[in-house]
């Protein structure tokens, strides 16, 4: 299928270009503008910090435009070299006339100092900024850009609100934000207080603390990520020095994150952003609440009423690589290309060198629906037309495994009764798919996959619509309300959207776990009384769908996902330094005095 956009005109510098209308004759509206300068490049040029530690930064200077120009910055922990070749976006900026910073965070590759994950990064940010500010090639407005960490760089940035920070493109920065409306993301290491075992990964490369670590020996990333105590595993396999150890061991709610920089509640904004991610991304939601967070506490009228939110079906920074058929894992979503380059360029254009006006008469809000395989706009977020829609969990037989009789329906059971799975942490239900991200294990793949072998597993509760009558479209936050029990003293829920075609694929949606600990909380964990009903809530996040005529909605509960998530140990303890773990007989309650319900954030058609 091919995407419509909709939504008003987007005037592009002095071109307008409608992003609902088709392209002009021979012109490709989603390839990036060619370039209209040449230019420079100094490499490893020191930029002083204010406690005397030098950053190492390349400059990208362009030729014959003017001597001094508007400055792009990008800070990254992954090595400031990948930036050049054709499909660089430092050499992209460049070459449209900007000057631009493309420099290694402390510790890494060839800056000074010590290396500790974002713990200097808001500081380092402002003085690098004050340094471009200054040079005698700038004009003195610098805007900023990246994804993943070089985005949750800007968000950090963005709080300590430079007067020379103008303007910013944070892509996939849901790892920015902090304590503000509860997430705790830690990095983005943490959904809901548990932690995800699939960053591990990522600490063994890009989170080394040595410049050049020695290799560890052979090891199995499956074998690893199960080993126990937690705490041991990079440890287990000699790699090298990181804050995995930190990170794993101070949770949510503890006093260690406040001293990152990452965004509070009142944590102030003064700088105009676009903020991009996609679906399938692991803080896809964490992204649209920085969206809200930027402009509710916004200290000037410029910063609260220039903010976009962009959300693409894609992975993990892949927004601007979907193609005419975007394959997201198995599952083409169809033709999900957008103008990111040229609304890229044109914000870059209007807030640092003053050209045109149109980048800001564009959406608020541009998301895309999987299912509908179509772009849509809006300009708040949640939709004004959303509306949270329950289907009610019931079962007469049980809805253990694809063999039961789990329903969702849209009126509670008139009977009161329970599910029952047993969790055990040594035989955790799988991972596939969905928003994983950063094992290592090239067999851990994010994206929508067929999950139907799955639902013969006893540890799984299946509940499922009837075939649609009328398609269904969502677009929102997605929750399950359940009143579950357990004998253990703390156990995990875990809760996976499927959508089932009528060949019997069940394509996974989107998924979420909370922790029974959790339930008052991040920052009030309270452990459970064996056999008392508890009412939890699992936030199975945010997302933009249309399930078709004839598709079944379908939920999956199950208490472990895994490696995407730790797997809890069941004892109330730590978890990370624990190397016993109980099994946990759970269950879940429906009937009227305990409606479980799946929440669907429902919008007309």
């Amino acid at each position: 299928m091919t995407a419509r956009f909709l939504g008003p005109t987007l005037a592009i510098a002095a071109l307008a270009v409608a992003l609902a209308a088709a392209p002009l004759a021979g012109q490709d509206r989603f390839a990036r503008p060619s370039p209209r300068y040449q230019f420079t490049v100094q490499k490893d040029v020191m930029v002083p910090m204010r406690d005397g530690v030098n950053l190492a930064a390349d400059l990208y200077l362009p030729k014959d435009a003017g001597g001094r120009f508007p400055v792009i910055v990008m800070r990254t922990p992954y090595n400031k070299d990948t930036y050049r070749g054709s499909i660089g976006p430092a050499e992209f900026f460049a070459g449209q006339g900007f000057g631009v910073v493309a420099e290694d965070v402390r510790g890494k590759w060839h800056s000074e100092g010590d290396y500790r994950i974002q713990s200097h990064d808001r500081d380092d940010g402002y003085d690098t900024i004050d340094w471009a500010a200054t040079q005698p090639w700038s004009t003195g407005k610098i805007g900023t850009y990246g994804c993943s960490y070089l985005g949750e760089n800007q968000i950090l940035l963005a709080g300590a609100r430079h007067p020379k920070h103008l303007a910013a493109v944070p892509q996939a920065a849901a790892g920015g934000l902090g304590s503000a409306g509860g997430y705790w993301s830690g990095f983005g290491a943490y959904a809901q207080g548990v932690f995800l075992t699939s960053a591990v990964g990522w600490f063994l490369g890009a989170g080394a603390k040595d410049r050049n670590p020695a290799p560890p020996d052979s090891f199995d990333f499956g074998e690893l990520l199960r080993s126990k105590p937690a705490i041991e595993m990079i440890r287990r396999i000699k790699g090298p020095r990181t804050d995995f150890e930190d990170y794993l061991s101070h949770r949510p709610g503890d006093a260690y994150w406040l001293t990152q920089g990452y965004a509070t509640d009142t944590t102030r904004f003064d700088v105009p952003a676009i903020h991009v991610n996609s679906w399938l991304d692991y803080g896809a939601e964490q992204t649209l609440f920085l969206f809200n967070l930027f402009r509710t506490n916004a200290v000037s009228a410029r910063a609260r009423e220039n903010q976009y939110a962009i959300i693409s079906p894609t992975g993990h920074c892949d927004s601007e690589a979907a193609g005419e058929h975007t394959m997201v894992g198995d599952r083409d979503v169809g033709d999900a290309r957008y103008g990111y380059w040229q609304i890229y360029l044109s914000w870059f254009d209007y807030w640092l060198k003053g050209v045109g006006t149109g980048i800001r008469s564009m959406p608020k809000v541009h998301y895309y629906v999987i299912g509908a395989n179509e772009w849509r706009t809006a300009n708040t977020w949640p939709l004004p037309d959303m509306r949270p829609v329950p289907f009610y969990l019931s079962s007469r037989r049980g809805a253990n495994t694809n063999g039961g009789d789990g329903l969702l329906a849209r009126t509670p059971p008139a009977v009161q009764g329970n599910d029952t799975l047993t969790f055990d942490p040594d035989n955790p239900f799988p991972s596939r798919g969905g928003t994983i991200c950063c094992t290592g294990n090239p067999k851990d793949l994010p994206g929508i996959f067929d999950q139907a072998d799955l639902e013969t597993r006893s540890d799984l509760l299946v509940y499922s619509t009837p075939p649609l009558a009328t398609s269904l479209t969502i677009a929102g936050p997605v929750r399950a309300d359940l009143y579950i029990s357990s004998d253990a003293k703390d156990t995990d829920f875990t809760a996976k959207l499927i959508d089932v075609d009528p060949d019997g694929k069940a394509w996974n949606v989107v998924d979420g776990v909370a922790r029974v600990r959790y339930r008052n909380g991040l920052t009030s964990p309270a452990l459970m009384e064996p056999g008392q009903v508890y009412q939890i809530e699992v936030n199975i996040k945010s997302i933009a769908y249309q399930f078709k005529v004839g598709h079944r909605v379908r939920l999956y509960l199950s208490s472990s996902n895994f490696p995407q998530w730790e797997r809890n140990s069941n004892t109330g303890g730590n978890i990370f330094d624990e190397t016993t773990y109980v099994v946990a007989h759970n269950a879940v309650h429906f009937g009227p005095r305990r409606p479980s319900a799946l929440i669907l954030p429902v919008v007309p058609k």
